[in-house]
């Protein structure tokens, strides 16, 4: 079977991209560290609401300027659904869902959590400029998943 020279161009460039996507791929993983976001750590949903610390979810203070946030999600709500830091702050949330998959991601920032029952998922972010930063649900999670919203209040520091 006779390949023109036309095919065998584009047989060859096409090998020659795939290559180039792998070798993008492997540098990223190897080289920068990028990997697949993973879970922090189990818990059982069933349970969650009674084991330390999403017992008691909301936001705590490690250190100057260092702040936890621990919340749990559930059709239709976020709890805590309102946070209060002092500009500047760096936060740390660990969240998790009690019932089906939701998500959270906070206006004005870079952080996007996928909440998976049973998983624990954790980001971090920064606010250095006060004003309210909205936190939505954006994975349809049912009737009333337009509602799933809060906010992180950032006030002037005292």
């Amino acid at each position: 079977m006779r390949v023109d020279l036309y095919e065998k161009v584009w047989i060859a460039l096409s090998l020659l991209m795939l290559l180039g996507f792998l070798g993008a791929i492997s540098v990223s993983v190897f080289v920068h560290g990028i990997s697949l976001p993973g879970a922090e750590q189990r818990i059982d949903p069933k349970t969650v609401v009674n084991e330390p610390p999403f017992a008691t979810p909301g936001i705590r203070e490690t250190g100057p300027g260092e702040y936890e946030v621990y919340l749990l999600s559930m059709v239709w709500s976020f709890v805590p659904n309102e946070i209060r830091v002092p500009a500047g702050a760096r936060v740390t949330f660990h969240a998790t869902s009690r019932d089906v998959t939701h998500g959270f991601t906070i206006h004005g920032t870079n952080l996007n959590l996928m909440l998976i029952p049973g998983l624990v998922a954790t980001g971090t972010a920064t606010f250095n400029k006060p004003g309210e930063y909205l936190f939505i649900c954006h994975e349809y999670c049912g009737l009333a998943h337009q509602t799933m919203a809060g906010k992180v209040i950032v006030e002037e520091k005292s």
